[in-house]
């Protein structure tokens, strides 16, 4: 069923009837439903409000007064309607659906200067868009540094009618995965983009569902058991952990997703064997794991039995991968019922491996492959994209350039641009598919300096295309990165990873075409590649970028645009465009032609 804990008694086979049941009672506060198709309307303002979300006071970005936001449940062709109102003060704000596709509503995409212009404080804006696949899915801003504010919250798309998923199950929980920091998100901007540079530093807590406790290691104090309760249940209702209630010998779906704007994480459950079955929205083979890595942008669904002794409970962890850890583990509980949701587990933790051990992550990664009967990827491309990922400096500021050429926004979106054939709204050099063959990427670059742009890749409608994601040494020596990349608009297929630099004549042969995974991120490892393929049959303009914030926030990303002509033909709501260039020409005309 949907919702945790010990109602869900209900046997797979029963859950479609147990949604309808649950719709029907949901009618009274959202309005007419049944289990056909439906359109399901909300009306959201976004706010700024005090809150909690470590025990320590500070300002979030609300969405009717919550946080996270309120979780969006529909069903396989359902429509989404999202009335949003701009109640902030002095700033604008958008929404991105993470992992939906947006097949044909590009101007739904949620993306500042890209899919639309910001929604000014005080202006309403209605998302409208299909969800067109199950899986597990999430919303956030995408404006700015919004995510890092705490603009976000689930979206869980279930099976359609006389659809059956490849497993069974007995309940399910969400678990959104956050980082925090008591500095405010304007302030992280400020030291991102200020000369000297000054880097926000490691998140203050990690949060699952919006909530953690700051300065909290269960894990150091476990022998004393009053700090450990302490530490577990202090600070009030805003930041007491969701305990996770469960009935043995029962099989739960976690749905795991990843929002966080810098840390990559491990999700580890004492004692308790984890199955993935599902990342990014797509089936993939089951395989058994003891812990995962899960990466800002990414989701997965895991399968849980608990089969373990009832009478205790067993903790839930969650801890910092890839960057050298400050930051305390995130916590919650397995509450084997009908014990006490108070009552700690009688062991500690699970430790988190060690936070540079990418043996162990790439060991995970290459374990993601297609469930059988899944698309298959066509057998070659049309065009190959290389994207090599450094460090950089502009006018004194610290970037991140792809290509050498750091990412600049545009005032006018360029979807927008591309609808009324709007010249010099930006930069019209297509920027370089490559890099120079010489380019060491094991060292720092030999020289700093890049240039800002806001140049398109243009994409012929329904190609096959490569994008080679290159890793390299960052300004400092000895330094290189793990970036996860986020595509909007489309899966793609993950063909491979390596070392080094990418050789096409090496690198093909190492290419999964069999049964790679589809996915809409992907990680790239520190001085590695990662390869992807897909095919451009989505028109609009789509951002490819790293889906840490602070990286995003510096430049490292790209723009995609494919089918133009299709774009110009399109149906757009007028006050997606109501900036810019594009305003004068909304406003001369009724702006849904």
């Amino acid at each position: 069923m949907v919702g945790p804990g010990s109602e869900s008694r209900l046997p797979r086979s029963d859950l479609a009837a147990r949604w309808c049941i649950v719709m029907l009672i949901s009618a009274v506060l959202v309005g007419p439903s049944t289990c056909a198709a439906k359109t399901r309307h909300f009306r959201w303002e976004v706010d700024y409000k005090y809150w909690s979300p470590d025990c320590v006071e500070g300002v979030v970005m609300s969405i009717n007064g919550q946080f996270p936001g309120q979780t969006i449940r529909a069903v396989v062709g359902d429509t989404i309607s999202v009335e949003l109102t701009n109640k902030l003060s002095t700033e604008g704000v958008v929404i991105h659906w993470h992992g939906i596709r947006q097949l044909g509503t590009p101007w739904a995409d949620g993306t500042a200067s890209i899919s639309q212009c910001p929604i000014n404080p005080g202006e309403t804006f209605t998302y409208r868009f299909k969800v067109d696949k199950a899986g597990t899915y999430f919303y956030h801003g995408h404006y700015g540094m919004q995510r890092s504010a705490g603009l976000y919250g689930s979206l869980v798309v279930q099976a359609g009618e006389g659809e059956k998923e490849p497993f069974r199950y007995d309940g399910e929980f969400n678990l959104l995965l956050s980082d925090w920091w008591h500095k405010t998100a304007h302030e992280q901007e400020l030291g991102l983009s200020s000369v000297p540079f000054r880097w926000i530093g490691e998140p203050q807590a990690l949060l699952i569902n919006g909530r953690g406790q700051f300065s909290c290691s269960l894990a150091a104090s476990y022998s004393n058991s009053t700090s450990a309760a302490q530490c577990k249940f202090g600070g009030g209702e805003q930041c007491a952990p969701l305990i996770l209630p469960v009935l043995p010998n029962k099989t739960y779906r976690l749905r795991l997703a990843s929002t966080t704007a810098l840390a990559s994480l491990n999700l580890a459950i004492g004692g308790h064997k984890m199955v993935v079955v599902e990342a990014d929205g797509n089936y993939v083979q089951p395989f058994t794991v003891d812990d995962l890595d899960i990466y800002s942008g990414e989701t997965y669904s895991i399968l849980v039995t608990t089969d373990q002794d009832p009478r205790q409970n067993y903790w839930i962890a969650v801890g910092v991968r890839g960057r050298q850890p400050n930051t305390s583990q995130a916590l919650t509980v397995l509450n084997y019922r009908p014990n006490s949701a108070s009552k700690l587990p009688a062991s500690p933790p699970p430790t988190t491996p060690l936070w540079n051990d990418y043996n162990h992550s790439k060991s995970f990664s290459s374990r993601i492959l297609a469930l059988a009967g899944s698309p298959r990827p066509p057998a070659t491309h049309d065009r190959r994209i290389f994207l090599l990922n450094t460090q950089s400096k502009f006018n004194g500021q610290t970037k991140w350039s792809i290509n050498n050429i750091s990412l600049s926004l545009p005032p006018t979106p360029y979807l927008g641009s591309i609808k009324y054939n709007i010249h010099g709204a930006f930069d019209l050099r297509s920027p370089p598919e490559s890099f120079p063959a010489d380019y060491d990427v094991m060292r720092q670059p030999a020289n700093p300096n890049s240039t800002v742009g806001s140049g398109l890749y243009t994409l012929g409608l329904n190609t096959t295309v490569d994008i080679i994601l290159q890793n390299a040494n960052a300004l400092s020596a000895n330094t290189s990165e793990i970036h996860p990349w986020h595509l909007h608009g489309h899966d793609f297929w993950v063909l491979g990873y390596g070392e080094g630099k990418f050789a096409a004549e090496d690198g093909d042969k190492r290419l999964n075409l069999n049964n790679p995974p589809l996915r809409n991120t992907a990680v790239i490892f520190p001085y590695g590649w990662t390869a992807l393929r897909f095919v451009a049959d989505n028109p609009g303009a789509w951002a490819f970028h790293c889906h840490i914030e602070p990286h995003l926030h510096m430049g490292m990303g790209i723009v995609l645009g494919e089918g133009l002509d299709a774009v110009g033909k399109m149906k757009i709501p007028g006050g997606a465009f109501a900036c810019g260039l594009t305003a004068k020409m909304v406003a001369n005309n009724d702006g849904h032609s």
